[in-house]
């Protein structure tokens, strides 16, 4: 038999939902890959593509023959962070390296500096607020080199966004998905800071629409220098998803 306090608990729960709130702000956590992380709106929620990019990042690493011995100087830098979950699990599951994450947001770097702290994380991780369009000289200065940059940022084309469905367009933080006329804003400075962030044969891994590989290529052509790209890899339904780009090394 329920107590009235937990019967108007799960009343209150449902009447959140009932609003269309997604349910990861309505119980106020969420799994992502092996760790737990803390929901809070209007913060991005992770989907489930974003589990397979970190998948990617780590079965890289590994066919790219990286030593345990070399993690101990392994870094990465995370551009649009949200909630910490790409960050997060990448140090839950490469236990010697470490990262830097940013977001414009401050609600999101509130966020992931908590769900650091709760994971035991937050020695590893430097968490900054930053808007990577504006602020390019000071990434430049503070977040460089790295040998992987990882990032799914905001990609939607903006004519997209009226489409969304009402969990999204709502609660999430439209500054977070809207990328632009062609969903492209941030990636193209990402393709533009990148070749000055990394180290040599240092890699980037976004996370885009399918329409955004064959824009990326075609960037990369027209006016990116010192990067390549490597490979598109499709999503569990089968649609271009991910893009692994590499800096040229000198010579």
């Amino acid at each position: 038999m329920l107590s009235q306090a937990q019967l108007d608990r799960i009343w209150k729960l449902c009447h959140k939902r009932l609003t269309r709130m997604p349910v990861q702000y309505v119980i106020e956590e969420w799994d992502f890959r092996d760790i737990t992380l803390k929901m809070k709106p209007p913060v991005f929620i992770p989907r489930p593509e974003t589990e397979e990019l970190v998948g990617l990042i780590l079965a890289d690493l590994k066919d790219c023959g990286i030593a345990s011995e070399d993690m101990d100087t392994l870094s990465f830098l995370e551009v649009g962070c949200g909630s910490g979950a790409i960050s997060l699990s990448l140090l839950h599951s490469l236990t010697q390296v470490r990262g830097m994450a940013l977001d414009q947001s401050a609600e999101a770097v509130a966020l992931t500096r908590e769900n650091a702290l709760s994971l035991g994380l937050h020695d590893r991780l430097k968490v900054s607020q930053v808007d990577v369009m504006r602020d390019a000289d000071w990434l430049l200065r503070t977040c460089s080199p790295v040998e992987v940059l990882v990032s799914n940022p905001p990609y939607l084309f903006t004519e997209d966004l009226d489409s969304l469905e009402p969990e999204v367009k709502r609660f999430e933080d439209h500054a977070a998905l809207d990328g632009g006329e062609e969903g492209m804003c941030v990636i193209d400075q990402i393709l533009a800071l990148a070749p000055r962030l990394l180290t040599d044969n240092g890699r980037v891994y976004l996370e885009v629409d399918p329409r955004h590989p064959d824009l990326i290529q075609t960037r990369l052509k027209e006016k990116v220098m010192g990067l390549k790209y490597v490979k598109t890899q499709n999503d569990f339904t089968n649609r271009p998803r991910f893009c692994i780009l590499q800096r040229r090394g000198a010579g």
